[in-house]
């Protein structure tokens, strides 16, 4: 068992569980996400997905453990009515519990259900002992300023959880790439400023924009799952300002992640440490900020 009392902890903010609703999705190379399967898919993609499926649990601790990673939270996903996709927060809550001293979990809801989005949050925090919510504008054919995602911000707030929300490019040519710009969170963090908002995947290709979005709203942050920590440092990639700005005025408002399958524990850590970040910047990129940010007494659900 990792010492949680420890001063340095590496928090991985986006961590996808192995999951019968999940995994084979990243090795699937037909069909509308088939760009995933290209980008993030592994090579020997049996092998993989068999030693995943022997044991769940003890595979993705091992590889946590052997990267140094201490916690790891790990997202549901609703986007029933749209796209007839659901991993169920029930079934994230379950793998959670196998672990609860390294993860946690994340729910997700579906804005399309009305009220059922706000009783099925509410139910996921208050007995799932859920910690933060996840929404997928893509997914649900919004953009994140929409009104139907209104009440559950507000719900958020309610619950004092953050609300993760990806902003970046997505890789299915039917559904617009203008859905995940950060842009649209300029709107929500305004009319929200106690809604603690996390920005997932760094919000490429628009970094410069969500590089303003952070410098004008104390309650917006980001991450950098899905992307290789190298090329954030590397000239004409379009992650110049996250170097410049993360290193400086920005410091506390980069959190780490992998979005494990996409990227791997060991590999990403091993390429932030080599960055051109100054020390302490890198510890909070690591896991200082997401520690703030989450509430360490909340990372113990127990407490």
């Amino acid at each position: 068992m990792k010492d949680k009392k420890k001063d340095k902890l590496v928090i991985d903010m986006c961590v996808i569980p192995p999951l019968e609703e999940t995994i084979e999705g990243f090795a699937n190379p037909d069909g509308d996400f088939a760009k995933y399967a290209d980008l993030y898919g592994k090579g020997n993609t049996e092998s993989f997905l068999s030693s995943i499926k022997s044991d769940p649990v003890g595979f993705l601790l091992s590889l946590m453990d052997d990267a140094g990673v201490d916690i790891a939270v790990l997202p549901a996903e609703d986007a029933e009515t749209t796209m007839g996709m659901k991993t169920p927060n029930e079934k994230v809550a379950a793998f959670v519990g196998t672990a609860p001293d390294r993860f946690i979990g994340m729910a997700a809801v579906d804005p399309h259900k009305g009220m059922t989005a706000l009783r099925d949050l509410e139910h996921a925090v208050e007995k799932l002992n859920m910690r933060s919510l996840c929404l997928e504008p893509w997914l649900h054919k919004l953009r994140s300023n929409d009104k139907l995602y209104y009440p559950i911000y507000a719900k958020c707030i309610e619950l004092d959880i953050p609300v993760w929300i990806h902003s970046s490019i997505n890789y299915v040519p039917q559904l617009t790439m203008d859905f995940g710009r950060p842009i649209y969170l300029d709107e929500v963090a305004g009319h929200f400023p106690e809604l603690k908002i996390i920005a997932g995947h760094g919000g490429w290709p628009w970094v410069d924009e969500m590089m303003a979005l952070l410098w004008r709203h104390s309650n917006v942050y980001t991450d950098i799952s899905a992307i290789r920590p190298k090329y954030l440092d590397t000239p004409g990639t379009g992650w110049a300002s996250i170097i410049r700005y993360g290193n400086s005025l920005l410091q506390d408002k980069i959190l780490f992640g992998t979005a494990w399958p996409a990227q791997q524990f060991k590999e990403s850590i091993e390429e932030i440490k080599v960055l051109p970040l100054k020390e302490e910047v890198k510890d909070k990129w690591l896991g200082g900020n997401a520690k703030q940010l989450l509430d360490y007494n909340l990372l113990n659900p127990f407490n």
